[in-house]
Formats: C-alpha cells, sequence, structure tokens
C-alpha cells in the first residue's frame, strides 16, 4: 500500500518505485556527501548516541532486519524447508565463494589484520536486501532471489561467527560466542518479531510495508556513510589497497556464483539470480558488526580496530554499482 492520501496512490508508489530502482545512485551519493561533510552521516555510527543503552548503530540495524522481517510470513518459512535445488546451489555458493574469496584476496594482497578482519567478515555476511532490486532489473527469478536472501540472513546467524571465526583466526583471534550472540540480538530477533507482528496485525504490518524499502535504504545509507566518513584518514591512507581488494571480492562473487551456477546445470535466469545473490553483502550489516564495541576489543591496538569496518563501507559501494552495471547490461540483453 502507499504512503500518500488514498486518492492519489499512484504518486506515492510511483515514488517509492523510483527511490528503490535508484538505491545503487542513492548510495554513491550518500557515500559522496559522507566524504565532504562526515558529521552529517557519523552521529549514527560513532557510539555517542545511545537508546535504551544500545549504540544507536546497532538499533538501526535491528530497525533494517525488522523491516525484513515484516515482509515475510511463517508460510515463507515452511516454504524455505522445501529447499528446491536452486535455492541449495544459491545458499551454499554464497557461504563458499565469498567467505573463501576474501580470505585468498586477503592472503595474496597481504593486507593489514584490521583490513583482512574486516574483509574476511563482510565476505561471511548473507546476501544483501538490495540484491532483490538489481536482480529485478536483470530479469532474473526475483522469487528466488528473496528465498536465497532469507535463507542467507538465516543460515547467517551461525554460519557468520564460525566462518568469520575460522578464516579471520589467522589474523586475530575472534571471540565467535560474543559474535554469535550479535547476530541473534541484531539479525534473528529482529526478522523473527517482525514476521511474528505481521502474523498478529497483517493489516498493520500491510501499511507500513509500503514504506519499508525506503527505509531500509536510508538507514544503510546512513550506516555506511557514517563508517566513511569516521575512516576517512584510514581509507585515505589504505585507499588503492582497500578499493582492489573490495573491487576483487565482488567481481569473484559475480563471476563464480554465474559460471558454478551453469556448471551445476542451472538455466540462465537462476543463474543470473545467483550472481547477483552471491556478489551481494549485507555490507550495512557487516559494518555495523566490525563497528561493535566488542568486536572492536579483539584487535591488540585502536589503529586495527579502526580499520576493520572499512572494507565492509566500500564494498557496500562497490556491490551496487558492479550489480547495477551487470543487471543493466543483462536486462539489455534479454
Amino acid at each position: 500500500m502507499s504512503l500518500v492520501e488514498p486518492e492519489r496512490p499512484f504518486a506515492g508508489k510511483a515514488m517509492l518505485r523510483i527511490i528503490t530502482n535508484n538505491f545503487a545512485l542513492l548510495t554513491v551519493a550518500g557515500v559522496g556527501l559522507a566524504w565532504i561533510f562526515p558529521p552529517a552521516f557519523t552521529w549514527m555510527t560513532d557510539g555517542s548516541i545511545r537508546l535504551a543503552g544500545q549504540p544507536l548503530l546497532s538499533l538501526a540495524l535491528g530497525v533494517v532486519m525488522l523491516a525484513m522481517g515484516l515482509t515475510l510470513t511463517f508460510a515463507d518459512y515452511r516454504a524455505l524447508a522445501q529447499m528446491p535445488r536452486a535455492l541449495l546451489v544459491g545458499v551454499g555458493l554464497q557461504f563458499l565463494v565469498m567467505p573463501l574469496s576474501g580470505f585468498a584476496i586477503a592472503s595474496a594482497l597481504d593486507l593489514e589484520p584490521g583490513l583482512a578482519v574486516g574483509l574476511i567478515l563482510v565476505a561471511c555476511c548473507p546476501g544483501g536486501t538490495a540484491s532483490n532490486i538489481v536482480t529485478f532489473i536483470a530479469r532474473g527469478n526475483v522469487a528466488l532471489s528473496v528465498a536465497m536472501t532469507m535463507a542467507s540472513t538465516l543460515a547467517a546467524v551461525a554460519l557468520t561467527p564460525l566462518l568469520t571465526g575460522a578464516l579471520a583466526g589467522a589474523y586475530v583471534a575472534i571471540d565467535r560466542l560474543n559474535l554469535l550472540l550479535n547476530m541473534v540480538g541484531i539479525v534473528l530477533v529482529p526478522v523473527v518479531l517482525g514476521t511474528l507482528l505481521n502474523r498478529l496485525f497483517p493489516r498493520a504490518a500491510a501499511r507500513v510495508s509500503a514504506g519499508l524499502p525506503v527505509m531500509a535504504i536510508v538507514l544503510v545509507i546512513w550506516i555506511v556513510g557514517g563508517i566513511v566518513g569516521g575512516a576517512k584518514a584510514q581509507i585515505i591512507a589504505h585507499a588503492g589497497t582497500v578499493l582492489l581488494a573490495t573491487f576483487l571480492l565482488h567481481a569473484s562473487g559475480f563471476a563464480l556464483g554465474y559460471v558454478l551456477a551453469k556448471v551445476l546445470g542451472l538455466d540462465e535466469v537462476a543463474a543470473r539470480t545467483i550472481s547477483i545473490e552471491v556478489g551481494m553483502q549485507n555490507s550495512g550489516l557487516g559494518s555495523g558488526l566490525a563497528k561493535t564495541p566488542a568486536f572492536a576489543a579483539q584487535f591488540a591496538n585502536a589503529t586495527q580496530a579502526a580499520l576493520a569496518p572499512v572494507p565492509a563501507a566500500i564494498s557496500a559501494v562497490w556491490h551496487v554499482v558492479i550489480g547495477s552495471l551487470l543487471a543493466g547490461w543483462w536486462r539489455r540483453r534479454g
């Protein structure tokens, strides 16, 4: 449903469509503004504002996940139990291709510990919700994209801490239990709560859901902008390395996701969808997790801790740019 008055539903829907379809452009614009005037964004991520004892960043991430949960029903969870072949392949590649690529790139480029851990962390995160928009533009299977995002988000509650601990453990000792608890609080609880609210108050949830994509986009841009603005000095000092590393990570995800899906016998539409889902990470979640005090405390010094959120923030720009360009090319091909 629209957020505007009932007699003008088309205008509201058109505005929502414009905003969601231009997510890549808005992200780049937001990051550019954060670079020019960091204070407009850093209040979201610097920990200076707390509500109910929680940092604003953690609450913002929870709201994004709650928004996702409000769009789901318990029937959607039951449908995942059937796990069609394309969904199994897609989620499997999500947690195979990206984590291994992140580790390989960090090793090949001999990244500093903070950058290496940050790159591996975002590589181990689930798919991002922006992938659903990009899949639509690319003429992919939107239903499969939504199912993959949902399944990878739920699986990430356990897999992100496990994979991050295993791969990033070469650089710094990762407290997997603490990361698991963060994932439960920031991802699992809000998603399930949103689904429960949808079940109990379906009409209210339907009204609210009309504006959820826009709210999620705004929050993600603010989070990413806050990370970029707050880490401006670190980004300048490591610009070449971090830009190359994050580009290679997402380029590997898009390319290997497509090729391996085709090798495993899936059709063109499914291969495009899996490519997009594998290549696009939930960078906002990665940035937020890397910025939490508990995660930062695992580093030996504050300099390396400050570097950890940087790869996820830069990856938020790369994946929407690459994904949007790829989607446009596929759309022209038909």
